[in-house]
């Protein structure tokens, strides 16, 4: 398996590893939307907190990608002034698999960020890193949420009962979508990005599959 791009280009968004530097924005972005984001993201039960702590965050996050254990991306506009959401290729759940995980701040719902977001990551498992497997989970209660892998193929493989926490203490399920490599070779996705490694260098090549 190769590792992700740190860098991701779609027509709208620039997605890409998480800089310190990056902490005022990711802040704000938070703070302004905690009342959307806590009834989806059990995190946000710890929000706000100050932006020492927010620093700290974006250098593990930075981190962990460096070294090849968990790939958070800071989702941004083109001209990287604003913080449009978060997204992640997630290594927890084993060898060749990534979970997509991701989040949208509350001034830019509804423009279809969250599918642009996960498409590309989508393609840039499949086609760049050699991955076998992709999940996506959600809240079955996030019908918004639940759009993004209908629209890009996945399969609901099972509901996992009451693995979530909510703001109000309550527990949750999980839906698990999947898609598979096989699948996803018979429906490649057309989205036009552009992917570039730790020093700027695009990537291009053919990946090694898991």
């Amino acid at each position: 398996m190769k590792y992700p791009a740190y860098r991701i280009e779609t027509e709208r968004l620039v997605l890409r590893c998480y800089h310190p530097e990056d902490a005022p924005l990711l802040k704000e972005a938070i703070d302004k939307s905690l009342d959307h984001l806590r009834p989806w993201m059990p995190w946000s039960l710890n929000e706000p907190t100050v932006i020492e702590e927010k620093i700290e965050l974006l250098r593990g996050f930075r981190a962990n990608f460096d070294l090849s254990k968990d790939f958070f991306y800071g989702v941004f506009d083109k001209e990287e002034k604003l913080l449009i959401g978060s997204t992640g290729l997630h290594t927890r759940i084993g060898k060749c698999v990534y979970e997509i995980g991701y989040w949208i701040a509350k001034d830019f719902i509804g423009n279809g960020y969250a599918t642009e977001v996960s498409s590309a990551l989508v393609k840039a498992g499949f086609e760049v890193e050699g991955i076998d497997r992709i999940e996506i989970h959600v809240n079955p209660a996030n019908t918004a949420s639940i759009k993004v892998p209908k629209k890009l193929g996945f399969t609901l493989e099972t509901i996992r009962k009451r693995t979530d926490v909510t703001f109000e203490n309550e527990f949750r399920d999980s839906m698990v979508w999947i898609l598979y490599r096989s699948e996803y070779e018979r429906m490649r996705s057309s989205i036009p990005i552009r992917m570039y490694d730790a020093v700027g260098k695009e990537i291009a090549d053919v990946p090694d599959i898991c």
